[in-house]
């Protein structure tokens, strides 16, 4: 019984976040789709996606069950901010929730652990300026997520923050196609 009670709970506070995501009291910060390995190959060139890891075949899959999913909770369009790595972009375009806009604030610092701290603020300081409007998705890296919320998310799961956001975000829910 006790367990019952734990998972309606669990789901009234998942409704409750879709909710102040679509009325713009929340975002969406999510961790790219599966892109095989870990951090980039050497000769990494941020302008040439065959020299990074990309999204294989699942991860493009993963990406596009997002448009049903958010439809489904009441988001059909978004406003999408991506890191400039070309799995964190082709994942924002897979999903067709809006136009993406690339931010670098949102790119990995997995190579270069000391700018975190200052992407994480940027990260906090840009999603605070947005004029109210259409739900906001963030797609980003593990690292990216991690540092903001203390969450580790899996490939292609996502976290929903409320607003405004803080170096120590309130966490709604964690949600994924297919959980």
């Amino acid at each position: 019984m006790l367990l019952s009670l734990l998972s309606l709970q669990s789901e009234a506070g998942e409704s409750e976040a879709w909710t102040a995501l679509a009325e713009g009291r929340a975002v969406l910060m999510m961790r790219h789709a599966l892109a095989p390995g870990t951090g980039d190959p050497g000769g990494f060139d941020l302008e040439d996606c065959s020299t990074q890891r990309n999204l294989n075949s699942v991860g493009r899959e993963q990406a596009r069950s997002w448009k049903p999913f958010l439809e489904s909770r009441g988001i059909a369009e978004a406003r999408v901010f991506s890191s400039q790595w070309c799995r964190c972009l082709d994942t924002a375009r897979e999903m067709e929730m809006g136009e993406v806009t690339g931010w670098p604030a949102l790119n990995s610092f997995f190579r270069n652990r000391g700018d975190g701290d200052t992407q994480t603020r940027q990260t906090i300081a840009l999603v605070n300026e947005l004029e109210p409007g259409a739900a906001v998705i963030l797609v980003s890296h593990q690292v990216n997520v991690t540092a903001l919320t203390g969450v580790f998310p899996a490939s292609s799961e996502g976290v929903i923050l409320a607003l405004p956001l803080s170096e120590n975000p309130t966490v709604l829910a964690r949600v994924s196609p297919g959980r």
